[in-house]
């Protein structure tokens, strides 16, 4: 495909619960949670959501958007083809890797890995357009795409989300039962070294609690000052 056309789409709350682990009992998008947090102000600050693999940035973002559907979370492009269900420009654009090259090499992607063989990066353009409309905007992105952003959007602020415990990271990977002991080992070995990336961010929120998380974020999202002090926050 040729000359991709972003859409004003954001990814639907369903399709960003796909992975992660630990779901809250407890339903954000309860109109008890709605009202904690009306009416986010303006502001022009991109923020972005990383960590290993396994620690819940989904689990996260889906609770989030549920409660908060004003904020806009960015879509995907991808080389992976659909899976049965996806529809291009809601879970993903879908490229081949012709159009892919042809995005990165014009700059057209904030940033871009690879991962199981793929391609995904984030269209520019849309998150410039939400954020200049002070849009509150969230990336969820891998720790290589976050070093990305951090490289070409110094202003954005950086998330980093970990584990109350290793031993809790190693057991939700484990938990999940669809993967083999050789995939679950390379997942494990990646996540040392997201690990030992957080000092590169910002903020670092312990996901203790699907629903403290959210709540810190919508602050951070809002730029409430109470919420934006740096460093290593239980959730």
């Amino acid at each position: 495909m040729t000359g991709t056309s972003w859409s004003d789409e954001s990814r639907t709350p369903e399709a960003t619960a796909e992975g992660g682990a630990g779901r809250s009992t407890s339903s954000a998008g309860s109109p008890e949670g709605a009202r904690a947090f009306p009416g986010l102000p303006a502001g022009k600050r991109l923020t972005v959501l990383s960590g290993p693999s396994g620690v819940g940035k989904s689990t996260v973002v889906a609770e989030l958007r549920r409660a908060h559907p004003e904020v806009w979370l960015s879509v995907s492009v991808t080389t992976r083809k659909p899976r049965p269900g996806e529809t291009h420009g809601v879970e993903y654009f879908f490229a081949d890797d012709e159009e892919f090259d042809r995005l990165a090499a014009s700059g057209e992607l904030l940033e871009w890995a690879e991962f199981a063989g793929n391609r995904y990066g984030t269209p520019r353009g849309p998150v410039i357009e939400k954020l200049e409309a002070g849009v509150p905007t969230l990336l969820e992105i891998d720790l290589q795409g976050a070093r990305q952003v951090r490289a070409t959007m110094p202003e954005a602020l950086l998330v980093f989300l970990a584990p109350p415990t290793w031993g809790e990271l190693e057991k939700r990977l484990r938990g999940r039962g669809t993967e083999p002991e050789d995939v679950i080992a390379r997942r494990l070995a990646a996540g040392r070294i997201e690990m030992a990336a957080e000092q590169e961010f910002d903020l670092t929120l312990v996901n203790t609690s699907v629903q403290g998380v959210c709540h810190r974020l919508i602050a951070l999202l809002a730029d409430a000052p109470e919420d934006s002090s740096l460093g290593r926050s239980p959730s």
